[in-house]
């Protein structure tokens, strides 16, 4: 399904997001870089060691941050790394709110135009999916509508029928359909 911020396409898909062919995907991160379950797992899994390495470093970051890296072998060019919660896994809407800002902003400081976002904070961190998708969509509109952005395109990748069934569903209350002229 596809829905519209301005000129920002926002897809809804379900999928494995270190499968998304796009200029960055966002990893649901902990503030010290590592990654090790949910998404961050996979990414490293898919897209190598090499990238949690280069996150470490760049780390701690305060939850709610977001940082840059190289992508590995995954299809992406970067992954930006969106702390989501600290060390103890734990994370609410402000954490999720935060990440997803900061995650905006680093695609825009970095000129990225097209941005895959996980329903951040609801593997590790058991944020339920209906709740993550209203705060992130939310965050994404007041972002668009009041920044000049880099960014075209904003692909949210869902993994598992649950999690796709209840953004797609907060998407219709939330966003702006792309209409197509109907004939008469």
């Amino acid at each position: 399904m596809e829905h519209k911020i301005d000129d920002v396409r926002i897809i809804i898909q379900q999928g494995d997001i270190t499968e998304a062919d796009i200029e960055a995907v966002v990893n649901a991160a902990n503030n010290r870089m590592y990654m090790g379950a949910g998404v961050a797992g996979a990414i490293r899994k898919k897209g190598g060691q090499q990238i949690e390495d280069e996150a470490v470093k760049k780390g701690p970051i305060e939850i709610g941050g977001s940082l840059l890296t190289s992508a590995g072998a995954l299809k992406a060019k970067w992954v930006i790394h969106a702390a989501v919660m600290g060390i103890d896994g734990i994370t609410d809407a402000e954490k999720i709110r935060s990440a997803t800002l900061s995650a905006l902003k680093v695609a825009d400081e970095n000129n990225i135009q097209s941005i895959a976002f996980p329903a951040l904070g609801t593997g590790v961190g058991g944020f339920p999916f209906s709740e993550a998708a209203r705060v992130m969509f939310k965050i994404v509109k007041e972002y668009l509508n009041t920044n000049k952005s880099s960014i075209k395109k904003i692909v949210f990748v869902l993994f598992g029928y649950e999690a796709y069934n209840e953004f797609l569903n907060r998407a219709e209350k939330d966003l702006e359909k792309v209409a197509f002229p109907k004939h008469i």
